[in-house]
Protein backbone atom coordinates (compact mmCIF):
# COMPACT_ATOMS: atom_id res chain seq x y z
CA UNK A 1 0.00 0.00 0.00
CA UNK A 2 0.95 3.87 -1.24
CA UNK A 3 3.86 2.32 -3.29
CA UNK A 4 4.26 4.42 -6.12
CA UNK A 5 7.31 2.57 -7.35
CA UNK A 6 7.67 0.81 -10.48
CA UNK A 7 8.05 -2.61 -9.12
CA UNK A 8 4.53 -2.22 -7.98
CA UNK A 9 2.86 0.13 -11.27
CA UNK A 10 3.89 -3.52 -12.91
CA UNK A 11 2.23 -6.04 -10.64
CA UNK A 12 0.78 -8.74 -12.13
CA UNK A 13 -2.85 -10.41 -11.47
CA UNK A 14 -1.30 -13.80 -10.11
CA UNK A 15 1.43 -12.05 -7.60
CA UNK A 16 -0.19 -13.93 -4.62
CA UNK A 17 1.09 -13.63 -1.11
CA UNK A 18 3.07 -17.15 -0.44
CA UNK A 19 1.06 -20.05 0.76
CA UNK A 20 1.97 -23.68 -0.25
CA UNK A 21 -0.86 -26.04 -1.21
CA UNK A 22 -0.76 -30.16 -0.40
CA UNK A 23 -3.07 -32.66 -1.77
CA UNK A 24 -3.35 -36.35 -2.86
CA UNK A 25 -5.72 -38.77 -3.37
CA UNK A 26 -7.38 -38.58 0.59
CA UNK A 27 -7.91 -34.46 0.24
CA UNK A 28 -6.25 -31.51 0.42
CA UNK A 29 -4.41 -28.66 2.90
CA UNK A 30 -3.26 -25.58 2.77
CA UNK A 31 -0.32 -23.91 4.51
CA UNK A 32 -1.14 -19.91 5.58
CA UNK A 33 -4.45 -18.24 5.04
CA UNK A 34 -3.34 -15.23 2.90
CA UNK A 35 -4.91 -12.25 1.62
CA UNK A 36 -5.68 -13.89 -1.39
CA UNK A 37 -6.99 -17.37 0.42
CA UNK A 38 -10.21 -17.04 -1.97
CA UNK A 39 -8.22 -17.08 -5.54
CA UNK A 40 -5.48 -19.91 -3.55
CA UNK A 41 -8.18 -22.11 -2.22
CA UNK A 42 -10.50 -21.71 -5.64
CA UNK A 43 -6.76 -22.90 -7.44
CA UNK A 44 -6.24 -26.02 -5.63
CA UNK A 45 -9.62 -27.16 -5.55
CA UNK A 46 -9.45 -26.75 -9.21
CA UNK A 47 -6.29 -29.15 -9.37
CA UNK A 48 -6.72 -31.17 -6.48
CA UNK A 49 -10.16 -32.10 -7.03
CA UNK A 50 -11.42 -32.08 -3.77
CA UNK A 51 -13.76 -29.06 -2.10
CA UNK A 52 -12.72 -29.71 1.02
CA UNK A 53 -9.14 -29.05 3.07
CA UNK A 54 -7.63 -28.28 6.31
CA UNK A 55 -5.72 -25.36 6.77
CA UNK A 56 -2.35 -24.90 9.14
CA UNK A 57 -1.14 -21.63 10.53
CA UNK A 58 2.62 -20.65 10.77
CA UNK A 59 1.92 -17.25 12.76
CA UNK A 60 0.09 -14.33 13.11
CA UNK A 61 1.52 -11.37 10.72
CA UNK A 62 -1.23 -10.23 8.31
CA UNK A 63 0.15 -11.86 5.06
CA UNK A 64 -0.27 -15.57 6.47
CA UNK A 65 -3.68 -15.71 8.73
CA UNK A 66 -6.02 -12.82 7.60
CA UNK A 67 -7.59 -15.13 4.80
CA UNK A 68 -9.14 -16.92 7.71
CA UNK A 69 -11.73 -14.05 7.23
CA UNK A 70 -13.04 -14.80 3.85
CA UNK A 71 -14.32 -18.00 6.14
CA UNK A 72 -16.81 -16.03 8.41
CA UNK A 73 -20.91 -15.13 8.27
CA UNK A 74 -20.14 -12.28 5.89
CA UNK A 75 -18.58 -14.62 3.24
CA UNK A 76 -18.44 -18.38 2.61
CA UNK A 77 -20.01 -19.09 5.88
CA UNK A 78 -18.03 -22.41 6.05
CA UNK A 79 -18.60 -25.12 8.48
CA UNK A 80 -15.72 -26.75 10.67
CA UNK A 81 -13.11 -25.79 8.63
CA UNK A 82 -10.41 -27.83 10.45
CA UNK A 83 -7.50 -25.04 11.15
CA UNK A 84 -4.54 -26.14 13.07
CA UNK A 85 -2.22 -23.27 14.62
CA UNK A 86 0.55 -23.62 17.51
CA UNK A 87 -0.79 -22.42 21.22
CA UNK A 88 -0.37 -19.36 21.04
CA UNK A 89 -1.61 -18.95 17.91
CA UNK A 90 -4.62 -20.67 18.54
CA UNK A 91 -5.23 -18.75 21.69
CA UNK A 92 -4.82 -15.39 19.80
CA UNK A 93 -7.61 -16.37 17.19
CA UNK A 94 -10.14 -17.82 20.53
CA UNK A 95 -9.64 -14.20 22.41
CA UNK A 96 -9.54 -11.72 19.52
CA UNK A 97 -12.37 -10.56 17.33
CA UNK A 98 -13.20 -10.93 14.14
CA UNK A 99 -11.64 -14.35 14.51
CA UNK A 100 -13.18 -15.50 17.66
CA UNK A 101 -16.73 -15.29 15.83
CA UNK A 102 -15.33 -17.85 13.48
CA UNK A 103 -14.66 -20.35 16.55
CA UNK A 104 -17.59 -19.37 18.13
CA UNK A 105 -20.03 -20.12 14.87
CA UNK A 106 -18.22 -22.87 14.20
CA UNK A 107 -16.92 -21.48 10.33
CA UNK A 108 -13.66 -22.91 12.04
CA UNK A 109 -12.09 -26.12 14.20
CA UNK A 110 -9.59 -24.76 16.19
CA UNK A 111 -7.00 -27.78 16.47
CA UNK A 112 -3.51 -27.24 18.71
CA UNK A 113 -0.25 -28.05 17.46
CA UNK A 114 3.47 -28.89 19.44
CA UNK A 115 6.60 -28.08 18.05
CA UNK A 116 7.98 -30.68 16.83
CA UNK A 117 5.05 -33.41 17.58
CA UNK A 118 3.90 -34.81 13.97
CA UNK A 119 0.55 -34.39 12.38
CA UNK A 120 -1.00 -37.23 9.74
CA UNK A 121 -4.42 -35.33 8.05
CA UNK A 122 -3.68 -36.94 4.45
CA UNK A 123 -3.36 -41.03 3.51
CA UNK A 124 0.32 -39.65 1.78
CA UNK A 125 1.66 -36.74 3.97
CA UNK A 126 3.48 -36.47 7.45
CA UNK A 127 3.82 -32.49 8.65
CA UNK A 128 5.49 -31.62 11.58
CA UNK A 129 6.03 -28.01 12.94
CA UNK A 130 9.68 -26.22 13.68
CA UNK A 131 9.36 -23.03 15.50
CA UNK A 132 11.48 -20.36 14.12
CA UNK A 133 12.47 -16.81 15.73
CA UNK A 134 10.74 -14.24 14.12
CA UNK A 135 9.31 -11.16 15.92
CA UNK A 136 6.12 -12.72 17.94
CA UNK A 137 3.82 -9.95 18.77
CA UNK A 138 1.16 -12.20 19.10
CA UNK A 139 1.84 -15.86 18.16
CA UNK A 140 4.71 -17.56 18.13
CA UNK A 141 5.93 -18.69 14.58
CA UNK A 142 6.82 -21.99 12.72
CA UNK A 143 7.87 -23.46 9.34
CA UNK A 144 6.71 -26.74 8.56
CA UNK A 145 8.42 -29.98 7.25
CA UNK A 146 6.12 -32.27 5.18
CA UNK A 147 6.97 -35.78 4.50
CA UNK A 148 4.95 -37.95 1.50
CA UNK A 149 5.11 -40.91 0.02
CA UNK A 150 8.49 -40.86 -1.27
CA UNK A 151 10.30 -37.08 -0.69
CA UNK A 152 10.23 -34.63 2.11
CA UNK A 153 10.05 -30.71 1.76
CA UNK A 154 10.49 -27.62 4.13
CA UNK A 155 8.64 -24.66 4.19
CA UNK A 156 9.56 -21.75 6.41
CA UNK A 157 8.35 -18.48 4.74
CA UNK A 158 9.38 -15.93 7.88
CA UNK A 159 12.51 -16.46 9.84
CA UNK A 160 14.56 -13.15 11.58
CA UNK A 161 17.92 -14.94 10.68
CA UNK A 162 19.55 -18.08 10.48
CA UNK A 163 21.74 -17.40 12.70
CA UNK A 164 19.56 -16.52 15.33
CA UNK A 165 17.95 -19.84 14.85
CA UNK A 166 19.11 -23.26 17.34
CA UNK A 167 18.64 -25.44 14.47
CA UNK A 168 21.18 -25.92 11.17
CA UNK A 169 19.00 -24.62 8.13
CA UNK A 170 21.92 -25.72 6.12
CA UNK A 171 21.27 -29.62 7.73
CA UNK A 172 17.86 -29.81 7.38
CA UNK A 173 18.46 -28.63 3.40
CA UNK A 174 20.54 -32.21 3.27
CA UNK A 175 17.39 -33.93 4.45
CA UNK A 176 14.96 -32.22 2.41
CA UNK A 177 14.02 -32.76 -1.16
CA UNK A 178 12.29 -29.33 -1.85
CA UNK A 179 13.07 -26.41 0.61
CA UNK A 180 11.36 -23.13 0.02
CA UNK A 181 13.10 -20.39 2.29
CA UNK A 182 12.24 -16.98 3.30
CA UNK A 183 13.60 -14.44 0.26
CA UNK A 184 11.54 -11.52 1.50
CA UNK A 185 14.64 -9.25 1.01
CA UNK A 186 17.01 -8.80 -1.79
CA UNK A 187 19.48 -6.95 0.48
CA UNK A 188 19.78 -4.71 3.03
CA UNK A 189 18.90 -0.69 2.47
CA UNK A 190 15.73 -2.05 0.15
CA UNK A 191 12.76 -0.27 1.86
CA UNK A 192 12.66 3.34 3.14
CA UNK A 193 12.67 2.53 6.72
CA UNK A 194 15.02 0.50 9.30
CA UNK A 195 15.01 -2.70 7.94
CA UNK A 196 15.92 -4.08 11.94
CA UNK A 197 11.84 -3.30 12.14
CA UNK A 198 11.41 -6.34 10.31
CA UNK A 199 14.34 -8.58 9.99
CA UNK A 200 14.45 -11.41 7.24
CA UNK A 201 17.83 -13.36 5.96
CA UNK A 202 18.50 -10.83 2.99
CA UNK A 203 18.73 -12.86 0.04
CA UNK A 204 22.59 -12.10 -0.37
CA UNK A 205 23.33 -13.36 2.82
CA UNK A 206 21.56 -16.77 2.24
CA UNK A 207 22.95 -17.23 -1.03
CA UNK A 208 26.57 -16.75 0.73
CA UNK A 209 25.85 -19.14 3.36
CA UNK A 210 24.76 -21.56 0.64
CA UNK A 211 27.21 -21.21 -1.50
CA UNK A 212 29.30 -23.93 0.32
CA UNK A 213 26.67 -26.68 -0.22
CA UNK A 214 27.38 -28.61 -3.36
CA UNK A 215 25.48 -27.94 -6.27
CA UNK A 216 22.87 -30.71 -5.40
CA UNK A 217 21.55 -29.48 -2.26
CA UNK A 218 22.08 -25.65 -3.63
CA UNK A 219 18.98 -27.42 -6.45
CA UNK A 220 16.65 -27.65 -3.70
CA UNK A 221 16.24 -24.29 -2.95
CA UNK A 222 13.55 -21.73 -3.84
CA UNK A 223 13.00 -18.68 -2.62
CA UNK A 224 9.43 -17.17 -1.69
CA UNK A 225 8.01 -14.54 -0.09
CA UNK A 226 9.41 -11.80 -2.08
CA UNK A 227 8.70 -8.40 -0.75
CA UNK A 228 6.83 -5.95 -3.59
CA UNK A 229 10.31 -4.47 -3.50
CA UNK A 230 12.76 -7.07 -3.94
CA UNK A 231 13.75 -6.60 -7.71
CA UNK A 232 14.34 -10.85 -7.97
CA UNK A 233 11.08 -10.69 -8.83
CA UNK A 234 11.77 -9.27 -11.96
CA UNK A 235 13.35 -12.82 -13.82
CA UNK A 236 15.77 -10.26 -16.30
CA UNK A 237 17.92 -8.86 -12.83
CA UNK A 238 21.01 -9.85 -13.37
CA UNK A 239 21.17 -10.72 -9.44
CA UNK A 240 18.27 -13.39 -9.63
CA UNK A 241 20.22 -14.68 -13.02
CA UNK A 242 23.67 -14.74 -11.02
CA UNK A 243 21.81 -16.78 -8.19
CA UNK A 244 19.84 -18.97 -10.60
CA UNK A 245 22.97 -19.99 -12.16
CA UNK A 246 24.36 -21.57 -9.24
CA UNK A 247 21.78 -23.63 -8.74
CA UNK A 248 19.00 -22.07 -6.63
CA UNK A 249 15.42 -21.28 -7.63
CA UNK A 250 12.81 -18.41 -7.56
CA UNK A 251 9.37 -20.09 -6.55
CA UNK A 252 6.44 -19.21 -9.08
CA UNK A 253 2.41 -19.78 -8.59
CA UNK A 254 1.86 -22.92 -10.19
CA UNK A 255 4.81 -24.43 -9.46
CA UNK A 256 4.33 -28.41 -8.67
CA UNK A 257 6.16 -30.65 -6.47
CA UNK A 258 5.98 -34.29 -6.42
CA UNK A 259 6.13 -35.38 -2.83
Amino acid sequence: MGCEKSCCQTAKSNDFVSCLGVYDDSGSIIIDATPDFEAQSRYLKRISGHNKYSIFLTHAHIGHYTGLMFLGREVASTRQIPVYAMPRMKTFLEQNGPWSQLVKLRNIKLNKLHEDSLIKTLDQLQITPISVPHRDEFSETVGYSLKGKNKRALYIPDIDKWSKWDQSIDSLIKIHDYVFIDGTFFSDGEIPRPMSEVPHPFIEESTKRFSSLDRYHRNKIYFIHLNHSNPARNRDFQGRKIIESTGMHFANFGDTFTL
